[in-house]
């Protein structure tokens, strides 16, 4: 069973703390569009703070549902990356024009190539919705790249690009949350007899393969 159908089936703790985590990406892209003139000191912190906290909830969120999901390892790995870049900012504020894109980029990228496996999963498991998540994912990877490949953006271009990157990286969050809450209720009001059926199909596949 995959990861994605396995955390439709399970009831998913602290759901909500992907959504806060997106929250945060969102509005720290949506700062660096409001103060595009501001020092560049407090765009480090705006980040820093970001990646920080996200990683943090990413982690807890990861290590909850260990029980229940597959690969929680990769969600905690992908935690464990996002805290550590918040960290390294954090501890240096001086850091270059050149590092920070860098920093971003690769976080950013690195979030993208998994929201795109989750996106595969939700298709395999015939959920309709799943384009949209590739879709973000896709921009995400744009995104990342335009700051990776082109490091030395200076100024507004620089804020324009890690703001969007930001976004894209909320809004898949914020989105993959609500969607499995969303599934996991019409899964709750499936009958106990369609679920045992549904299983020992699944179990059956198994068994073949």
């Amino acid at each position: 069973m995959n990861q994605f159908t396995k955390s439709v089936q399970e009831a998913i703790k602290h759901w909500y703390l992907l959504l806060i985590a997106g929250i945060i990406f969102c509005a720290t892209g949506i700062l660096a569009f409001v103060y595009p003139g501001g020092s560049y000191l407090a765009l480090v912190i705006f980040f820093s703070i970001s990646f920080l906290v996200s990683g943090i909830l990413e982690v807890i969120f990861a290590i909850s549902n260990r029980k229940k999901i597959d690969s929680w390892g990769w969600a905690l790995t992908l935690g464990i990356l996002t805290t550590l870049v918040g960290v390294m900012l954090i501890a240096n504020p001086a850091v270059s024009t050149v590092s920070l894109p860098l920093y971003v980029g690769f976080m950013i990228l690195f979030r993208s190539f998994s929201a795109i496996s989750i996106a595969m999963d939700m298709k395999n498991h015939g959920v309709l919705e799943w384009g949209n998540l590739m879709v973000i994912a896709v921009l995400g990877i744009i995104f990342s790249f335009m700051l990776i490949f082109n490091p030395l953006v200076g100024g507004l271009t620089l804020v324009f690009w890690t703001g969007l990157s930001f976004i894209s990286g909320g809004v898949f969050n914020i989105y993959l949350s609500v969607k499995m809450r969303k599934l996991h209720k019409k899964w709750e009001n499936i009958s106990d007899e369609t679920k045992a059926k549904y299983e020992e199909v699944q179990e059956l596949i198994k068994n073949e393969l």
